[in-house]
């Protein structure tokens, strides 16, 4: 069984080797649907489901593992800063607050179809303009989602964690996916 991590995410990528299982990854191409465009679990579940499917078409022998991240506090949707400014409004933001990530994740085959959403739910503690900044110029969270890294030094930046798979907060839920591969291999 040829298994294919559809993305080019770093982080993804280093989940995934936890496993300890031979993969390789491949770029989905796939347009993703935007935030507002359906409700939110439907669209986590439409932009990975297209992108397990648009690497399954290229590989039909494959299985295919594909995942969508967003952050959501309270109404507002978060994405990816893209800038340190930006990345420190986020922060701001979210100082006392308490965020949700919602992770799509599909395994996909021509013989197997399994999906689900996610979620894993972080309580930023009040955070002071100097630690805000410090922070990011320490780990420059730029192209993640709410401006941190959890796997890094933002976890200091965290009041509680609270959900089933503390690997779903990073964009690759290992203990859903570990259960979807065991009869798998």
């Amino acid at each position: 069984m040829a298994l294919i991590l559809a993305s080019t995410s770093p982080y993804r990528k280093l989940l995934l080797e936890r496993l300890q299982l031979p993969f390789i990854q491949a770029d989905p191409l796939f347009t993703e649907a935007e935030p507002g465009s359906m409700p939110i679990d439907e669209l986590l579940q439409y932009n990975s489901m297209g992108k397990a499917q648009s690497v399954l078409d290229r590989h039909p022998d494959a299985t295919v593992i594909a995942s969508d991240q967003l952050a959501v506090c309270g109404d507002i949707v978060l994405g990816k800063p893209g800038c340190a400014e930006k990345a420190a409004a986020q922060l701001a933001m979210l100082s006392g607050r308490s965020v949700t990530f919602l992770t799509g994740l599909v395994l996909l085959s021509a013989e197997h179809r399994h999906i689900d959403v996610i979620p894993f739910t972080v309580t930023f503690r009040e955070l002071s303009e100097r630690e805000i900044r410090n922070y990011i110029e320490r780990e420059s969270p730029i192209d993640c989602a709410g401006s941190f890294k959890s796997e890094g030094l933002g976890i200091a930046l965290f009041e509680k964690m609270q959900g089933d798979d503390p690997t779903a907060l990073i964009g690759l839920p290992l203990i859903r996916l570990s259960q979807w591969l065991k009869p798998l291999i």
